[in-house]
Protein backbone atom coordinates (compact mmCIF):
# COMPACT_ATOMS: atom_id res chain seq x y z
CA UNK A 1 0.00 0.00 0.00
CA UNK A 2 1.50 3.75 -1.11
CA UNK A 3 -0.19 6.41 0.65
CA UNK A 4 0.86 10.24 -0.19
CA UNK A 5 -1.17 13.74 0.16
CA UNK A 6 -0.69 16.90 -0.59
CA UNK A 7 -2.19 20.44 0.84
CA UNK A 8 -2.15 23.73 -0.61
CA UNK A 9 -3.53 27.06 0.00
CA UNK A 10 -4.91 27.89 -3.77
CA UNK A 11 -4.85 30.52 -5.97
CA UNK A 12 -7.15 32.85 -4.08
CA UNK A 13 -7.09 32.19 -0.31
CA UNK A 14 -4.19 33.49 2.15
CA UNK A 15 -4.34 31.03 4.66
CA UNK A 16 -4.96 26.71 4.09
CA UNK A 17 -7.89 25.56 6.68
CA UNK A 18 -7.40 22.19 4.86
CA UNK A 19 -6.15 19.38 7.46
CA UNK A 20 -5.14 15.88 5.77
CA UNK A 21 -3.35 12.94 7.55
CA UNK A 22 -3.10 9.20 7.89
CA UNK A 23 -3.24 7.29 11.20
CA UNK A 24 -3.10 3.30 12.03
CA UNK A 25 -4.58 2.00 15.35
CA UNK A 26 -3.33 -1.12 17.34
CA UNK A 27 -4.75 -3.64 15.14
CA UNK A 28 -3.25 -2.20 11.91
CA UNK A 29 -6.13 -0.86 10.07
CA UNK A 30 -5.55 2.17 8.31
CA UNK A 31 -7.71 5.72 8.63
CA UNK A 32 -7.06 7.97 6.40
CA UNK A 33 -8.65 11.61 6.46
CA UNK A 34 -9.19 14.84 5.46
CA UNK A 35 -11.19 17.91 6.70
CA UNK A 36 -11.77 21.42 5.14
CA UNK A 37 -12.67 23.66 8.03
CA UNK A 38 -14.67 27.30 7.24
CA UNK A 39 -14.99 30.10 9.76
CA UNK A 40 -13.78 33.41 9.75
CA UNK A 41 -9.96 34.14 11.01
CA UNK A 42 -8.62 31.24 11.99
CA UNK A 43 -11.60 29.44 13.63
CA UNK A 44 -11.73 27.17 10.04
CA UNK A 45 -8.13 25.84 10.53
CA UNK A 46 -8.53 25.25 14.52
CA UNK A 47 -12.04 23.12 13.81
CA UNK A 48 -10.31 21.04 10.84
CA UNK A 49 -6.94 20.36 13.23
CA UNK A 50 -8.51 19.61 16.39
CA UNK A 51 -11.24 17.11 14.75
CA UNK A 52 -8.31 15.70 13.07
CA UNK A 53 -6.13 15.11 15.45
CA UNK A 54 -8.40 14.04 18.01
CA UNK A 55 -9.67 11.24 15.83
CA UNK A 56 -7.16 10.29 14.73
CA UNK A 57 -5.29 10.10 18.55
CA UNK A 58 -8.01 7.85 19.79
CA UNK A 59 -8.02 5.83 16.71
CA UNK A 60 -4.57 5.00 17.23
CA UNK A 61 -5.79 3.92 21.10
CA UNK A 62 -7.70 1.32 20.02
CA UNK A 63 -7.43 -2.41 18.69
CA UNK A 64 -10.94 -2.60 16.82
CA UNK A 65 -10.60 -4.51 13.27
CA UNK A 66 -14.47 -5.51 12.67
CA UNK A 67 -16.05 -2.80 10.09
CA UNK A 68 -19.06 -2.77 12.41
CA UNK A 69 -17.55 -2.08 15.57
CA UNK A 70 -15.27 0.39 14.03
CA UNK A 71 -18.45 1.95 12.26
CA UNK A 72 -20.03 2.30 15.32
CA UNK A 73 -17.23 3.91 17.53
CA UNK A 74 -16.75 6.18 14.73
CA UNK A 75 -20.64 7.25 14.82
CA UNK A 76 -20.26 8.08 18.87
CA UNK A 77 -16.55 9.61 18.29
CA UNK A 78 -18.08 12.24 15.53
CA UNK A 79 -20.82 13.33 17.77
CA UNK A 80 -18.26 13.93 20.56
CA UNK A 81 -15.86 15.92 18.16
CA UNK A 82 -18.62 17.70 16.69
CA UNK A 83 -20.16 18.80 20.46
CA UNK A 84 -16.55 19.54 21.32
CA UNK A 85 -16.29 22.27 18.56
CA UNK A 86 -19.58 23.93 19.60
CA UNK A 87 -18.09 24.07 22.88
CA UNK A 88 -14.68 25.84 21.56
CA UNK A 89 -16.19 28.47 19.78
CA UNK A 90 -19.13 29.18 22.00
CA UNK A 91 -15.57 29.46 24.47
CA UNK A 92 -13.71 31.75 22.01
CA UNK A 93 -15.33 34.69 20.05
CA UNK A 94 -13.01 34.51 17.50
CA UNK A 95 -13.68 31.15 16.71
CA UNK A 96 -17.75 31.71 16.66
CA UNK A 97 -19.42 30.04 13.49
CA UNK A 98 -16.13 27.63 12.75
CA UNK A 99 -16.69 24.50 11.82
CA UNK A 100 -15.07 21.66 9.26
CA UNK A 101 -16.12 19.14 6.79
CA UNK A 102 -14.83 15.52 7.29
CA UNK A 103 -14.04 12.48 4.83
CA UNK A 104 -12.32 9.40 6.24
CA UNK A 105 -11.43 6.32 4.69
CA UNK A 106 -10.73 3.14 6.84
CA UNK A 107 -8.78 0.14 4.70
CA UNK A 108 -9.31 -3.26 5.47
CA UNK A 109 -7.79 -6.14 3.25
CA UNK A 110 -10.34 -6.70 1.15
CA UNK A 111 -12.95 -3.35 1.85
CA UNK A 112 -12.97 -0.12 2.88
CA UNK A 113 -15.26 1.76 5.76
CA UNK A 114 -16.44 5.45 4.37
CA UNK A 115 -17.71 8.31 6.58
CA UNK A 116 -18.63 11.44 5.82
CA UNK A 117 -19.71 14.90 7.01
CA UNK A 118 -19.96 17.76 4.53
CA UNK A 119 -18.97 17.72 0.70
CA UNK A 120 -15.63 16.42 0.78
CA UNK A 121 -15.32 13.56 -0.80
CA UNK A 122 -13.72 10.08 -1.60
CA UNK A 123 -13.03 8.16 -4.61
CA UNK A 124 -12.32 4.73 -5.51
CA UNK A 125 -10.97 4.23 -9.31
CA UNK A 126 -10.76 0.41 -10.40
CA UNK A 127 -9.86 -1.66 -13.53
CA UNK A 128 -13.36 -0.57 -15.09
CA UNK A 129 -14.53 3.15 -13.77
CA UNK A 130 -13.97 6.05 -11.07
CA UNK A 131 -17.04 6.92 -8.92
CA UNK A 132 -17.56 8.78 -5.81
CA UNK A 133 -18.28 6.95 -2.30
CA UNK A 134 -18.85 9.84 -0.05
CA UNK A 135 -22.19 11.02 -0.13
CA UNK A 136 -22.25 14.66 -0.21
CA UNK A 137 -24.28 16.96 2.63
CA UNK A 138 -24.58 19.99 -0.05
CA UNK A 139 -27.59 21.69 -1.26
CA UNK A 140 -27.06 21.09 -5.01
CA UNK A 141 -27.22 17.32 -3.89
CA UNK A 142 -30.40 17.62 -2.39
CA UNK A 143 -31.87 19.32 -5.33
CA UNK A 144 -29.81 16.72 -7.53
CA UNK A 145 -31.51 13.85 -5.52
CA UNK A 146 -35.26 15.08 -5.91
CA UNK A 147 -34.81 15.85 -9.23
CA UNK A 148 -35.03 19.43 -9.28
CA UNK A 149 -31.98 20.07 -11.11
CA UNK A 150 -29.94 17.52 -13.84
CA UNK A 151 -26.33 16.78 -13.02
CA UNK A 152 -25.18 19.04 -15.55
CA UNK A 153 -26.75 22.24 -14.07
CA UNK A 154 -25.36 20.64 -10.36
CA UNK A 155 -21.64 21.04 -11.75
CA UNK A 156 -21.91 25.29 -12.49
CA UNK A 157 -24.64 25.60 -9.88
CA UNK A 158 -24.56 29.42 -7.86
CA UNK A 159 -25.27 27.39 -4.48
CA UNK A 160 -22.67 24.86 -4.94
CA UNK A 161 -20.63 25.80 -1.88
CA UNK A 162 -24.02 25.57 0.59
CA UNK A 163 -23.72 22.65 2.46
CA UNK A 164 -26.20 21.19 4.83
CA UNK A 165 -24.21 19.40 7.40
CA UNK A 166 -20.82 19.62 9.12
CA UNK A 167 -19.06 19.55 12.33
CA UNK A 168 -19.02 22.25 14.94
CA UNK A 169 -22.56 24.19 13.47
CA UNK A 170 -25.48 22.28 14.56
CA UNK A 171 -26.00 20.22 17.85
CA UNK A 172 -27.26 16.94 15.72
CA UNK A 173 -24.93 15.42 12.99
CA UNK A 174 -25.24 12.20 10.95
CA UNK A 175 -22.39 11.08 9.39
CA UNK A 176 -22.98 8.97 5.84
CA UNK A 177 -21.53 5.55 6.08
CA UNK A 178 -20.67 3.13 3.50
CA UNK A 179 -18.49 -0.21 2.99
CA UNK A 180 -16.94 -1.14 -0.39
CA UNK A 181 -15.50 -3.54 -1.89
CA UNK A 182 -11.63 -3.74 -2.98
CA UNK A 183 -9.62 -5.55 -5.58
CA UNK A 184 -5.98 -5.57 -5.88
CA UNK A 185 -5.27 -2.15 -8.08
CA UNK A 186 -7.61 -0.06 -7.06
CA UNK A 187 -6.85 3.15 -5.92
CA UNK A 188 -8.52 5.91 -3.36
CA UNK A 189 -8.68 9.63 -3.93
CA UNK A 190 -9.93 11.61 -0.80
CA UNK A 191 -9.90 15.49 -1.63
CA UNK A 192 -11.36 18.42 -0.24
CA UNK A 193 -13.86 20.42 -2.75
CA UNK A 194 -10.92 22.82 -3.50
CA UNK A 195 -10.00 19.76 -6.02
CA UNK A 196 -13.29 18.12 -6.82
CA UNK A 197 -14.58 21.93 -8.00
CA UNK A 198 -11.70 22.48 -10.04
CA UNK A 199 -11.03 19.06 -11.48
CA UNK A 200 -13.81 17.26 -13.10
CA UNK A 201 -13.78 13.10 -12.50
CA UNK A 202 -12.38 12.33 -15.94
CA UNK A 203 -9.48 14.50 -15.34
CA UNK A 204 -9.21 13.18 -11.90
CA UNK A 205 -9.52 9.43 -12.96
CA UNK A 206 -6.41 10.51 -16.08
CA UNK A 207 -4.28 11.56 -13.22
CA UNK A 208 -4.61 8.11 -11.19
CA UNK A 209 -4.01 6.04 -14.32
CA UNK A 210 -1.05 7.30 -15.02
CA UNK A 211 2.81 5.17 -14.42
CA UNK A 212 3.15 8.09 -11.21
CA UNK A 213 4.12 7.52 -7.33
CA UNK A 214 1.04 8.30 -5.11
CA UNK A 215 3.04 11.35 -4.24
CA UNK A 216 3.31 12.53 -7.75
CA UNK A 217 -0.23 12.01 -8.17
CA UNK A 218 -1.29 14.30 -5.24
CA UNK A 219 1.17 16.76 -6.42
CA UNK A 220 -0.46 17.04 -10.30
CA UNK A 221 -3.61 17.19 -8.89
CA UNK A 222 -2.81 20.36 -6.76
CA UNK A 223 -1.09 21.96 -9.57
CA UNK A 224 -4.19 21.15 -12.19
CA UNK A 225 -6.45 22.44 -9.29
CA UNK A 226 -4.32 25.61 -9.04
CA UNK A 227 -3.91 26.25 -12.85
CA UNK A 228 -8.06 25.64 -13.29
CA UNK A 229 -8.01 28.57 -11.28
CA UNK A 230 -7.16 27.36 -7.90
CA UNK A 231 -10.13 28.99 -6.15
CA UNK A 232 -10.28 27.11 -2.35
CA UNK A 233 -7.67 25.55 -0.54
CA UNK A 234 -6.75 22.31 -2.23
CA UNK A 235 -6.31 18.85 -0.73
CA UNK A 236 -5.41 15.22 -2.59
CA UNK A 237 -4.77 12.21 -0.80
CA UNK A 238 -3.85 9.09 -2.77
CA UNK A 239 -3.76 5.32 -1.61
CA UNK A 240 -2.68 3.08 -3.91
CA UNK A 241 -3.72 -0.70 -2.78
CA UNK A 242 -0.95 -2.88 -4.89
CA UNK A 243 2.03 -0.92 -3.69
CA UNK A 244 4.46 -1.58 -0.61
CA UNK A 245 5.39 2.15 0.91
CA UNK A 246 5.43 4.14 3.70
CA UNK A 247 2.82 6.98 4.05
CA UNK A 248 4.64 10.20 2.30
CA UNK A 249 3.70 13.99 2.61
CA UNK A 250 4.13 17.30 1.40
CA UNK A 251 2.02 19.89 3.09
Amino acid sequence: MDIAFKTDKGQKRQTNQDYVQVYHNQAGIVFAVVADGMGGHRGGDVASDMVVNHFGQEFEKNNLHDIKEISHWANDLLTEENQRVIKKSQQQSELSGMGTTIVGAFIFPTQVLVVNVGDSRCYLLNRDNFRQLSFDHSLVNELLISGAITPQEAKHHPNKNIITQSLGVSPEVSPTFGTFDLQKYDQILLCSDGLSNMLDDEQMAQILRQPLTAQQKCELLINQANQAGGLDNITALVIELQANSEVASDD
